[in-house]
């Protein structure tokens, strides 16, 4: 395999999957993880929750593995096996002993190279999945972050829920859920990551194995969204509080700024000493949660500005939210706030790294996302060298652009700006 600066090994197998890994010696565990480089952005209309759907279905089992074997099979040996579907990525992993990683492979390869796919599990599975979805509905806060993407990214699959709708989980079907995982998991478009006390060379035949019939396939083509335009959005509910976000369009994952919106992030939001924890909670005690969070995508993202506050004082938070940014934008970081934020942001990577599963999940979503998986010291250097004009730049393109306000709760239209 071709080596990487430091333990990180990546190769294209002869069977088309791109295999990375990372080898420590010093644990018991080894953490697999298959990622497939599709999610809801990638789903036309009448596909919409497919991603997701497949999510919930393959652990439905295969014709070798059946879902109650499966089960027994990976809870007999202490191992945790989960997955997760986002709006460009779907991650399948399992997390054991060392000495299991065959059974891991075996599992998921299974799973994902043969999966049963019947209508009967289809069935039984689109109930869970609209539970899930009403769940969700139930929630405000989850709401009030799905109403924020949506008038963000009108009109483009970015804006929808990675769930998809009611209406259109009731609308699919074995079939269609066949076609779509033809179309999508082959070889050209996964990632396999594993990390912990394993032998690179080994894992990499018997991966090679497990996915040699799936080859072919390739990434999705992706169209950007159009151009942002301003939205107020609210949803009135008989809550106590109301769910207030503010978001604007942001550089997405592969520009140079995203190092510079992770620090503006939190200076913001991140943190206990973060400017709208300071001002909105601890001066005035307008919220008990206030937040500042980014998300990133292929060619865009966006930052998002948050509280859950009372309604007579949801005006004055949405003022407070726009008025940081703003004042970001004017004077930059101060130094000590710029310190604050590359200290916090460096050590919740590292302490983010110290098992198995977050090492997988590390190189895998950067094999995935990036073709490549960067030295961990050379992306702390890069965040070292963030410069406060950097942050006030960033800031200041920030808030000069449309702004987009979600709310949930006991709200009228006329008491928003």
């Amino acid at each position: 395999m071709r080596g990487q600066t430091g333990p990180v090994l990546t190769d294209r197998l002869p069977c088309g999957v791109q295999l990375v890994v990372e080898p420590m010696d010093h644990v018991a565990s080894v953490t697999l993880g298959v990622w497939v480089g599709t999610g809801s952005r990638d789903e036309d209309p009448t596909e919409a929750g497919s991603s997701h759907f497949l999510e919930h279905l393959l652990f439905k089992g295969s014709p070798r593995w059946p879902a109650t074997r499966l089960a027994e099979a990976v809870d007999e040996v202490g191992g945790d096996m989960n997955a997760y579907t986002t709006k460009e990525y779907t991650t399948f992993y399992v997390r054991l002993l060392a000495e299991h990683l065959d059974l891991g492979l075996d599992v998921l390869g299974s799973i994902l190279t043969e999966p049963t796919l019947d209508e009967a599990d289809v069935r039984a599975e689109r109930s869970v999945v609209l539970d899930e979805l009403r769940m969700h509905a139930d929630e405000p806060a989850d709401v009030a972050a799905e109403q924020l993407a949506a008038a963000l990214f009108p009109q483009h699959p970015l804006g929808r829920d990675v769930l998809g709708s009611e209406d259109s989980v009731l609308g699919l079907d074995a079939q269609g859920l066949r076609r779509f995982f033809e179309r999508h998991y082959r070889n050209d478009n996964l990632v396999v990551a594993a990390a912990g006390a394993l032998d690179p060379e080994r894992l990499a035949v018997a991966v090679d194995q497990v996915f040699g019939a799936r080859r072919g396939g390739g990434p999705p083509t992706r169209t950007p969204p159009g151009p942002a335009t301003p939205a107020t959005v609210i949803s009135t509910r008989p809550t106590e509080q109301v769910q207030l976000a503010l978001g604007v369009r942001a550089p997405g994952r592969n520009a140079e700024q995203r190092h510079a919106l992770a620090v503006l992030a939190h200076v913001l939001g991140g943190g206990l000493s973060s400017r709208l924890f300071q001002e909105i909670r601890e001066r005035r005690g307008l919220a008990y949660s206030v937040w500042a969070d980014r998300v990133l995508f292929e060619e865009t993202g966006y930052l998002a500005l948050g509280a859950g506050t009372g309604p007579d004082d949801a005006r004055q938070v949405l003022a407070l939210l726009q008025a940081q940014l703003e004042d970001l934008a004017a004077r930059g970081p101060t130094p000590r706030e710029l310190a604050v934020a590359k200290a916090f942001l460096r050590a919740d990577t590292l302490l983010g790294l110290e098992d198995s599963g977050a090492r997988m999940h590390r190189i895998g979503a950067a094999q995935l996302l990036h073709g490549q998986v960067p030295p961990l010291e050379q992306l702390l250097a890069r965040l070292e060298a963030v410069e406060a004009e950097e942050v006030a730049a960033l800031a200041a393109e920030l808030a000069s652009g449309p702004r987009v306000v979600s709310a949930v709760g006991p709200l009228r239209p006329d008491q928003l700006p």
